[in-house]
C-alpha cells in the first residue's frame, strides 16, 4: 500500500547541502513512501486521488478545488519512513518500505503520472538527506493510504483519508 502525506502549502522547497534542488508555490507537497508490493495501478489510484483531492477553498472558503483547478504545483519527496512500523520497541522497523531500487523506480513512475496530468512537478532527491521548509497553508495535512487488495476484500471500502485541523 502506497502512503501519501500530503501538505496544503503557500510554498515549499527541498534543499540538499544548501542547494535548492525543488521548489513550488501555492500547491501540494507530497511526501511519498513506497512498498515492493506496489503497482502502477496503485500509483494511478494515488495521482488521481491527489491531483483531485478537493483541499483548496473556492470563492466562499469551502474546501472545494484541487491543485488542477487552482493551477498549483507539486512537490514530491521520497519518505520510505512513512512505513515506519512502531508497534515494538524503540526502533522502528522499515521492513515493510520497498527496497531503494524498486522505490526509485515507484517515484520517478509516479512524478511522471503527475506531469502526464499537465501538473508542473518538483522534486527532492531520491535517498538523499534532504531540508525540506515548507509553510502549510491552514494548516491543511492529509494521510492517504492506496487501497490495498486485502482491504478491498474484507470491507469493499476505499482507502480512508484523515484530516489533521490546528489552529
Amino acid at each position: 500500500m502506497m502512503k501519501a502525506l500530503v501538505q496544503r502549502v503557500s510554498q515549499a522547497r527541498v534543499l540538499v547541502n544548501g542547494t535548492v534542488t525543488g521548489e513550488i508555490g501555492r500547491g501540494l507537497l507530497v511526501l511519498a513512501g513506497f512498498r515492493g508490493e506496489d503497482t502502477p495501478k496503485e500509483l494511478n489510484w494515488m495521482v488521481e486521488k491527489l491531483t483531485g483531492l478537493r483541499i483548496f477553498p473556492d470563492d466562499n472558503g469551502n474546501m472545494n478545488r484541487s491543485v488542477k483547478d487552482i493551477a498549483g504545483q507539486v512537490l514530491v519527496v521520497s519518505q520510505f519512513t512513512l512505513h515506519a512500523d512502531t508497534r515494538k520497541g524503540k526502533r522502528p522497523s522499515f521492513i515493510k518500505a520497498a527496497d531503494p531500487e524498486t522505490a526509485n523506480i515507484l517515484y520517478r513512475l509516479f512524478i511522471q503520472k503527475i506531469r502526464d496530468r499537465n501538473i508542473p512537478v518538483a522534486e527532492g532527491v531520491f535517498s538523499a538527506h534532504m531540508d525540506v521548509e515548507l509553510t502549510n497553508d491552514g494548516p491543511v495535512t492529509i494521510m492517504v493510504d492506496s487501497p490495498s487488495e486485502s482491504n478491498k476484500a474484507h470491507t469493499g471500502s476505499v482507502p480512508s483519508v484523515s484530516t489533521a485541523r490546528g489552529k
